[in-house]
């Protein structure tokens, strides 16, 4: 797997953050407006005054802030995310240099400030700025991240791994060639279970390990087990957490069908729209059982997850609509080239 696809980018491993991420926007932005009111602050002498100063320098910095993450989220994939951190910061300055030259000719702003003084503040801050991200990132810790990410893939339930032995059992005389294909299977999904999970991981994966899953449970539940796959717009090399569809079924299968006397059918639904990865499952619901407090611990593990890996880009709703219980997930979409972070 590419490095560029790894937890370890979020978790702060040396590196300049993906500014096509909508949380870097948001921090860059957050922080230059920051530096604007620390420098009117500075510079003012009339309490009076300072939403006035402070707005002349939100309208100078901010249009170079913007233009400056549009530039390098054009070029992330392209050239930035190849780049070493000392020349992508080099890259980053230079690009904030031109900018800053860019919009004070623009604004005929040359002469009444001074080219050089204002590019000395903007280098300054453009430091300030990638200095915290980086040191915001490397906070988080390498260790807390992919410990709580390991917590978060390994909660696995123990009644399936029973279940599955169980239903193993049952057919081991009468069908010994779908036994052995049925632990390896189980063999299979333990293996990914217990492997290093820090990496993105292609969709395609994801769906293949899923039908194992599924295959399992089916030995046990049969016809009760019904699953209904709309995939003609998947995006096989979608790149996505590890672990993300097997427990969103077991959920499904756990609440929605093993407790219902006539369950209907388990909808998954994957899907790219424009530049987001879609996944919206739909099970039956039996509001005489009460569930909904496992599936919100089941789905907060998951958003928590998400947000390890895609920061505030992903989304996860899960809600009850009449007999059913849906599950939608957004993320945006990444391939093997591109970065999640």
């Amino acid at each position: 797997m590419a490095r560029d696809a790894s937890i370890r980018e979020n978790a702060g491993f040396p590196g300049m953050p993906d500014f096509r991420n909508l949380g870097v926007w948001l921090r860059v932005l957050l922080a230059v407006n920051a530096l604007a009111l620390l420098a009117a602050l500075l510079r003012n002498r009339d309490i009076a005054a300072l939403p006035r100063e402070f707005a002349e320098l939100a309208a100078l910095v901010e249009p170079v802030a913007i233009a400056s993450v549009l530039l390098l989220a054009a070029s992330q994939r392209s050239l930035l995310s190849r780049l070493a951190f000392w020349p992508s910061v080099g890259y980053v300055e230079a690009i904030v240099a031109a900018l800053t030259t860019a919009f004070m000719i623009l604004f005929g702003l040359v002469e009444e400030i001074g080219l050089l003084r204002a590019l000395w503040w903007a280098l300054l801050a453009a430091a300030a700025i990638i200095g915290w991200l980086v040191l915001r990132a490397r906070a988080q810790s390498p260790a807390l991240a992919e410990a709580r990410l390991m917590a978060l893939t390994a909660r696995i339930r123990p009644h399936f791994l029973f279940n599955s032995l169980n239903a193993v059992l049952g057919i081991i005389r009468s069908d010994p060639r779908r036994a052995e294909v049925a632990l390896e299977e189980l063999s299979d999904l333990f293996r990914v279970l217990m492997r290093d999970n820090r990496d993105l991981v292609p969709l395609s994966e994801e769906i293949a390990l899923a039908r194992q899953y599924l295959a399992l449970e089916h030995l046990r539940l049969g016809d009760r087990l019904a699953v209904q796959w709309e995939i003609e717009t998947c995006p096989p090399d979608a790149l996505v957490p590890p672990l993300l569809l097997q427990p969103l079924l077991e959920n499904a299968v756990y609440y929605g069908i093993e407790p219902a006397e006539n369950p209907g059918p388990i909808v998954l639904r994957l899907a790219r729209e424009n530049d987001r990865v879609i996944i919206e499952l739909t099970n039956p619901y039996d509001a005489r059982h009460v569930h909904a407090s496992g599936n919100q611990m089941a789905l907060e593990n998951i958003r928590e997850r998400l947000l390890l890996f895609f920061d505030i880009e992903s989304s996860l709703v899960g809600r009850k609509i009449g007999a059913q219980y849906v599950v939608r997930i957004e993320l945006p979409y990444r391939h093997k080239r591109g970065v999640s972070r």
